[in-house]
């Protein structure tokens, strides 16, 4: 087994083969941090071949359904490596309407691996429920995710809640996603926006500063 195997059963979709696969590779020494890299690159595959209209969205949600299947071998594994001090609570989620999720599955799985504790609400997410979660949680943070312009102004209604509840200082609100911008973070009153994946743990760990 190999990382490149690993890789095609994530494409491919094969949730229950491709956890199999991670379980078999981490017990075999694979070092987990590798494997991020590894998925984080696949992941980004997934999204081009979107993109192109190469894949459609069943496709998509299977490879994110795999993802998940690895991402639940690694835990253990990451927690033994890590153990390092939680650097900030988050709560992640895409927002109402939007069935996209697969970057923000990359997003919660660097940002764990970075320190962070993650609460994951999934997709199609209702504004009023980020802050619930974000209460409960006792989070810094609450990230939203949109993937398309047409639910962009629901990163927006997460704001105005906190402001009408008046906790909108409790809380820093970054957002992100493929059509979202620095001047829709501004626009909005957004704390921060992220770009990619890749840099969002340095991005956040700077604002929390």
């Amino acid at each position: 087994m190999s990382l490149e195997a690993l890789s095609r059963l994530v494409e491919e979709g094969e949730a229950e083969e491709a956890g199999a696969a991670a379980k078999t590779l981490l017990s075999d020494g694979q070092d987990p941090l590798g494997m991020i890299e590894c998925m984080t690159r696949t992941m980004a595959r997934v999204g081009d071949q979107f993109a192109r209209l190469e894949i459609f969205l069943p496709e998509i949600m299977l490879a994110g359904e795999a993802l998940s299947a690895v991402v639940a071998e690694m835990a253990p594994y990451l927690e033994k490596a890590g153990g390092q001090r939680i650097r900030g609570k988050i709560v992640l989620g895409v927002v109402k309407g939007d069935l996209h999720e697969i970057g923000k599955n990359i997003v919660k799985l660097i940002l764990e691996t970075n320190g962070f504790q993650v609460e994951d609400l999934g997709y199609n997410v209702d504004a009023l429920a980020f802050v619930k979660a974000a209460e409960a949680m006792g989070a810094d943070i609450i990230g939203a995710s949109s993937l398309m312009t047409t639910t962009m102004p629901r990163q927006k209604e997460i704001i105005d809640i906190l402001k009408e509840m008046g906790i909108r200082d409790r809380y820093k609100v970054i957002i992100g996603g493929a059509p979202t911008s620095r001047l829709w973070a501004d626009k909005i009153g957004a704390d921060l926006y992220c770009p990619d994946a890749r840099s969002t743990p340095d991005l956040i760990a700077e604002l929390l500063k």
